[in-house]
């Protein structure tokens, strides 16, 4: 997902930043670029997973060692809170944006910009939890 997600954003960002330099950036078109990498990104971790899990079939040698545990429950959930804060700050930074009557270019930007960040951050949480295990609160 990580990779994804990341190869997404840059894709968007090479869009819109490339493309129409006679226009002002929050005049640029952003919608359809939007759409299409978000879209390209659910299809890609789609089809990711799909392949990874035929190769894990394929491959695996002792089922019960593939079967998810109480730790990878854990870890999964650890990894989705503490991504979810940066959904939470970027609807909150995009609701201010909209109170104080900012171009659908930045309300829109800071929404998907919260969203990339919150499954990089997901991602690199759960990385770091199976390498180094979870915090002791």
């Amino acid at each position: 997902m990580f990779v994804v997600t990341v190869s997404a954003y840059v894709v968007y960002l090479y869009l819109i930043l490339s493309g129409w330099p006679e226009l002002p950036l929050a005049d640029r078109p952003y919608v359809a670029p939007m759409l299409w990498t978000i879209g390209g990104a659910i299809v890609a971790n789609i089809v990711l997973t799909i392949v990874v899990s035929i190769a894990r079939e394929i491959v695996r040698r002792n089922p019960e060692k593939d079967k998810k545990d109480r730790r990878d429950r854990e870890i999964y959930h650890f990894g989705e809170r503490i991504g979810q804060g940066f959904v939470t700050i970027g609807g909150v930074g995009a609701l201010v944006l909209a109170m104080v009557q900012t171009p659908h270019f930045w309300i829109a930007n800071a929404l998907y910009l919260a969203f990339v960040l919150s499954a990089i951050l997901a991602s690199i949480s759960k990385i770091v939890a199976y390498r180094r295990g979870l915090p002791q609160w």
